[in-house]
């Protein structure tokens, strides 16, 4: 009778780090998608206001307030937005990765079999 719980509750505890395992890559995930339609959106205005003249007037959303510019005095700015964008889309991505083998790690060291429904 003792084993018997003893055992469910370890079934208990890994069925429950199981799901933590997988919400975390769920959010890390959700994270990578909103870093990367942020980024194809910079791509997207660097790639309009780069041929323009540099003294052209241009409009920017700054914590919900629109303020007006140059494209010159924009263009630095998008690009540097663009780059930390990338930095830390590759360090979610890497974290991803990371996370991904250490859950197949304790999967293998639990003997953790996955049943679909």
């Amino acid at each position: 009778m003792a084993q018997q719980l003893a055992s469910a509750k370890k079934q208990q505890d890994l069925q429950v780090q199981y799901s933590n395992y997988k919400d975390t890559l769920q959010a890390i995930a959700g994270k990578i998608g909103d870093i990367e339609q942020e980024a194809e959106e910079h791509k997207l205005v660097l790639e309009t206001l780069t041929p323009l003249p540099s003294d052209r007037k241009c409009f920017r959303m700054i914590n919900g307030i629109l303020t007006e510019r140059t494209v010159g005095e924009v263009l630095p700015t998008l690009q540097t937005n663009a780059e930390g964008l990338k930095k830390v889309l590759e360090d979610l991505v890497k974290s991803y990765r990371s996370k991904q083998e250490e859950m197949e790690k304790w999967k293998k060291r639990n003997n953790v079999q996955v049943v679909q429904q």
